[in-house]
């Protein structure tokens, strides 16, 4: 099954644009989807004293949490889409990620550190817009999708076959480059 992880609180978003043309490629090649729309289903990345309690323990309270731990366990393929919002993950992602990703599920610790759990995903797209050009991401501001969130986050979790994808420049109104991205997608990435 393909799990797709949507963080973008606004449908009329070129993000929305990018879920609807992977879903349409999905359904055309008759692929199993879910998508976790982490907005739309009231998911709080917010972790409050009673949880960071429980985490420790790699236990939690958030009936969200089940539905997306047990998602992610029938998952083979895992499609993240979202904006880069300082040069990074919105906060509700990482929240997916620190309420979610836990002890004894996601991943165990070892002597050597943390050996990643979820290895039934057999592959990751990594699919972000942001304001900035693709250069400017990996040489000023430190290039942290690909350091942190991939080689760092998915990695650590188990997920090691990762590609990222990038479409900059979204907010001057290029619309032939977003039709052009999309298009991509449809015709080559998601294949």
């Amino acid at each position: 099954m393909v799990t797709i992880v949507f963080a973008h609180p606004w449908y009329g978003s070129f993000n929305k644009a990018i879920l609807d043309t992977v879903i349409s490629v999905l359904v055309k090649e008759k692929k199993e989807y879910k998508v976790i729309d982490l907005n739309k289903e009231n998911f709080n990345p917010v972790m409050t004293e009673e949880e960071l309690a429980l985490y420790s323990k790699g236990q939690h309270k958030d009936p969200l949490v089940t539905k997306y731990q047990s998602m992610l366990r029938k998952t083979d393929e895992i499609i993240f889409i979202f904006p880069l919002w300082w040069y990074d993950t919105p906060a509700i992602l990482k929240g997916f990620f620190d309420k979610v990703m836990l002890k004894n599920f996601a991943y165990i610790e070892t002597s050597t550190g943390l050996k990643g759990q979820l290895t039934n995903i057999k592959s990751a797209k990594v699919i972000t817009t942001g304001q900035s050009p693709r250069w400017y991401l990996k040489l000023i501001a430190g290039n942290l999708i690909q350091k942190t969130f991939i080689n760092t986050t998915l990695k650590s979790i188990g997920i090691t076959n990762a590609k990222w994808l990038y479409c900059g420049d979204v907010s001057k109104g290029a619309q032939e480059k977003r039709e052009k991205f999309l298009q991509k997608l449809a015709n080559s990435v998601l294949k």
